[in-house]
């Protein structure tokens, strides 16, 4: 059973107790189903009501032309080439996060849109050509010259073109490791057990204290740490 089937049974579970505790009420079957029909949406999973409706929202808004998100895209990948077999920015959907929280932050668009208008007005005086269309060495010598700013003066101070560059480097960087092919990335794995084998001995002489020999067999073996442990009537730890 995969984890959305899981997902469902659990919840299908708890709306039929909740049914039989009230009764023949009908709403407490829209309930259910409303319950089963957002477990579906698993990419989402974890949202309050209000957030999902804020979510279907934005997403249905359109914040870039089609031209702006091409030129997204390609900046992107030049801040931060795809490498390894999980691929890049472009993967993870970084260009459509990017549009995403331009419509879930406001203030942010200004800048974006006006960055992109200014990428494109300097490529095309620069190399006759808009900056999607340049080559790499070319997109790279754009950006070197906007890619610092002065860290002793305030960011909203500095030109739009080094506030633009700051902005979509931490957009894209956030948008790509926060997303399944970017923690696949990192070879993060999750939280796993690690091994206890008890308090080190010399601070249990510091202390005066020791373990019980046959607690310790017990509850410290590792070649046991897959078993369920089982006590007797009494409360006593039996493995």
């Amino acid at each position: 059973m995969d984890r959305r089937k899981s997902i469902q049974t659990i919840i299908l579970g708890a709306g039929a107790s909740a049914l039989a505790f009230h009764g023949c009420k009908t709403d407490g079957v829209d309930t259910a189903n409303e319950a089963v029909a957002a477990a579906d949406n698993t990419h989402y999973f974890g949202r309050t009501a209000e957030e999902l409706e804020l979510i279907e929202k934005l997403n249905a808004e359109q914040l870039f032309t089609e031209h702006e998100m091409e030129t997204i895209s390609v900046l992107s990948t030049v801040i931060l080439p795809p490498k390894g077999p999980n691929g890049g920015p472009i993967e993870a959907e970084v260009p459509e996060f990017i549009e995403f929280m331009g419509k879930d932050v406001p203030e942010l668009q200004l800048t974006l849109k006006g960055g992109l208008m200014w990428l494109d007005h300097k490529s095309n005086t620069d190399f006759g050509t808009e900056f999607k269309s340049a080559t790499l060495e070319q997109q790279k010598q754009i950006l070197d010259t906007i890619c610092y700013h002065d860290p002793e003066k305030s960011l909203d101070g500095q030109p739009l073109e080094i506030q633009f560059f700051y902005l979509m480097r931490g957009l894209t960087i956030c948008g790509y490791y926060s997303s399944k092919v970017g923690v696949a990335e990192l070879g993060y794995k999750g939280n796993t057990p690690s091994v206890w084998d008890g308090v080190p001995q010399d601070v249990l002489d510091q202390h005066g204290v020791a373990y019980d020999p046959e607690w310790v067999a017990k509850c410290i073996d590792q070649s046991t740490r897959n078993e369920i442990a089982t006590w007797d009537d009494q409360g006593n730890l039996l493995t």
